[in-house]
């Protein structure tokens, strides 16, 4: 499934510790965001891994504005949201 238009979309899995840590950053920061876990959806993996050149990373954040962070620190992740 695509993304509507001025929807945040997280790629993550439940087991990564960085997703957790952007959760807690998106939520404390009034986000709204929809959360994909691509061990459970083989398309949202495979857009991962061709957004990542290859790689499955998470997360993997995508912005309305089409901007992309992958694996992005709190700072970076809190400054592209209060931008």
């Amino acid at each position: 499934m695509e993304p509507a238009p001025n929807e945040i979309v997280v790629y993550s899995t439940t087991w990564c510790s960085d997703c957790r840590r952007a959760k807690r950053v998106l939520d404390r920061m009034g986000a709204h965001y929809r959360w994909i876990d691509v061990d459970n959806d083989e398309a949202a993996a495979d857009r991962v891994i061709r957004i990542n050149r290859g790689l499955r990373v998470v997360p993997t954040i995508l912005f309305p504005d089409g901007t992309i962070l992958t694996e992005p620190s709190d700072a970076e992740l809190e400054a592209k949201l209060a931008g």
